[in-house]
Parts: C-alpha cells; sequence; structure tokens
C-alpha cells in the first residue's frame, strides 16, 4: 500500500508535523506487521518536503516499503532536514488539525536512529 501525493490535504503545512493514519499498527507484535506495511510514495515525499513540513510519522513498520532493501523516502526527508517517526500508535485519537506533537528521545550521541517517547496534546 503506497500512500500517494493524491491522498495529502490541501493548505498550509510548512512547519507542521504531518502523520499518516494507516491503522496499521493494529498488526504490531503479530507476523503480519512487517508484511506488506503501508508506506510513502517517491511523489508524497517530494510534495512534502516541498511544501516544507517540520515532521513526518506513520503508524507502520517504515515509511519505506522494505521489499527491496532501499530507503529512498528517508533519504528524502533526512537530506532536507525532516526527521520521521514509525511504529506510532493511537493515531486514530487524534483530531485532523490542532494537536501538539511531541517526540522526546533520551540524552544519546552517533544514534542514526533512536526510539523516543511520542505523545500529543489536544487543546
Amino acid at each position: 500500500q503506497t500512500i500517494g501525493a493524491a491522498e495529502l490535504p490541501g493548505g498550509d503545512l510548512s512547519g507542521k508535523a504531518v502523520l499518516f493514519r494507516t491503522g496499521w499498527s493494529q498488526h504490531f507484535g503479530t507476523a503480519r506487521y512487517g508484511e506488506g506495511h503501508p508506506h510513502v510514495g517517491a511523489d508524497t515525499a517530494t510534495e512534502l518536503v516541498g511544501r516544507e513540513i517540520a515532521l513526518v510519522g506513520i503508524d507502520s513498520l517504515n515509511i519505506d516499503g522494505t521489499s527491496d532493501g532501499t530507503r529512498p523516502i528517508h533519504t528524502a526527508f533526512l537530506y532536507a532536514g525532516i526527521p520521521i517517526l514509525e511504529h506510532l500508535t493511537n493515531l486514530d485519537a487524534l483530531p485532523p488539525t490542532g494537536a501538539r506533537l511531541f517526540a522526546v528521545p533520551p540524552k544519546v550521541r552517533g544514534m542514526g536512529s533512536f526510539p523516543v517517547r511520542a505523545f500529543a496534546i489536544v487543546a
């Protein structure tokens, strides 16, 4: 399941977090979680980089498809300085806009990726 640019919302996304709620987190802890998971397409990544988002996240295993071992979506976002959150849960509890997102990592140096405690406050 590739998430295409046509599925993106309109409007100004500059400086905002964009979170993809696919429902895939329901498979966490099962064999299915790692197989055929939803991921962002190249057109979507290009569009979001151009719209200058602050952060991107998804409720599945990986923001990239994992069938061929490449990571072009990671590369596009990280090259543009856009952090990526994966394995998110409970995104259905958030409104479409207006929540305040936090992703708090422990203080660690020299790691390419690391778990965070991600949470949101809904006003």
